[in-house]
């Protein structure tokens, strides 16, 4: 398709620009201990892997009225512990390069909260973006189109000259209701403008691989 409109390339964190499967069900795997309840099944992974934090308590304990007690015990449990267990996409830093140098808007749209500042700080990338758009920066996170939205009105931008970077439902649901092109990362079964399997394929979709 053509890409030529493009103005600004936005990341989802969480299996886009990091494999964060460990680190995420090493996390709720030891809330879900403190509790006597059983380590995520793979159904329940897919689910909170897109949501947030506060969406993934309410799924987790259904039957909880009040999740005062879980909220605590995910506090002191510390998610920021895990940062250690993502591993950042082959090609990321490149690609950010590529971006920066042809001066696309680089911004991350992400379901994390308060996490992220430190993901970015830990892995270097602080410098690398724009905008950061967290779950704690919006009233409504993903699936609504929100995250997306505040970015476009930063910066000015229509849907069409924003793509953004996404591996899930949540991803591809709030793309579609914000108007922006779509890519899919490594998800051949999400309906997207674009389906990449690795860092580069983006920069020769945009074709800036030689710039």
């Amino acid at each position: 398709m053509n890409l030529s409109q493009i103005k600004a390339v936005v990341f989802d964190c969480d299996g886009v620009m990091f494999d964060t499967a460990q680190a995420n069900r090493k996390f709720y795997d030891l809330v879900l201990d403190h509790f006597n309840k059983p380590p995520l099944t793979d159904a329940q992974f897919v689910q909170v892997h897109m949501m947030t934090v506060v969406d993934a308590i309410s799924y987790l304990f259904p039957d909880v009225t009040d999740h005062a007690p879980v909220f605590r015990c995910v506090k002191q449990i510390g998610a920021h512990n895990f940062i250690q267990y993502m591993e950042m996409a082959d090609g990321l830093v490149d690609l950010l390069s590529v971006l920066g140098s042809c001066g696309y808007i680089r911004a991350v749209a992400t379901n994390r909260t308060d996490t992220m500042p430190k993901v970015l700080s830990d892995f270097d990338l602080t410098d690398q973006f724009d905008m950061v758009v967290t779950a704690a920066d919006v009233t409504n996170p993903k699936p609504h189109p929100e995250q997306l939205e505040k970015i476009m009105a930063r910066f000015s931008f229509y849907p069409d000259q924003v793509l953004f970077i996404g591996d899930s439902m949540y991803d591809q649901q709030a793309a579609r209701a914000a108007g922006t092109v779509f890519a899919a990362f490594r998800q051949p079964q999400l309906d997207a403008d674009l389906h990449a399997q690795a860092m580069a394929d983006f920069a020769s979709a945009l074709g800036i691989t030689d710039k």
